[in-house]
């Protein structure tokens, strides 16, 4: 099983953005012994000015992820991550994203954090619903 985990980055290597403020997400894939990169996500207008509509754009782009890693993040952005299943995670300016990924793998089957166990839980019961041919309506 595998999960998607999100970085708001300016240089693919270190967690530098606000959320709101972000230039780019780098999307990771993350499996028990593989991580890879799968696609990175970059925005024009950056300027922190209130504007909603940028908040649900990025929140869209992150939905099948199951956590955002970013410097900070504001009460709407956060309100509409968690709505949409999306873990908003703090971390300190210049976070390593290779030691963000390998502490995360190394919970991930062991003791994965509860906002993570959550989303495998659910990830999990979507595929057994997704896999279930008998089922008729």
């Amino acid at each position: 099983m595998t999960v998607k985990i999100a970085f708001a980055t300016s240089d693919r290597r270190a967690v530098d953005q606000h959320f709101g403020a972000a230039e780019s997400f780098a999307i990771y894939e993350l499996g028990a012994d593989s991580v890879r990169l799968i696609e990175v996500v970059e925005f024009m207008e950056t300027a922190m000015d209130g504007h909603e509509g940028k908040l649900a754009a990025k929140v869209a782009l992150l939905v099948d992820c199951a956590a955002v890693y970013c410097n900070a993040a504001g009460a709407s952005a956060i309100q509409q991550l968690l709505a949409k299943g999306i873990q908003p995670m703090r971390v300190d300016e210049g976070s390593l994203i290779d030691g963000l990924l390998s502490g995360l793998q190394a919970n991930l089957a062991n003791d994965p954090p509860l906002w993570l166990a959550k989303h495998l839980k659910k990830q999990s019961a979507a595929s057994r619903f997704a896999d279930d041919e008998e089922w008729q309506e």
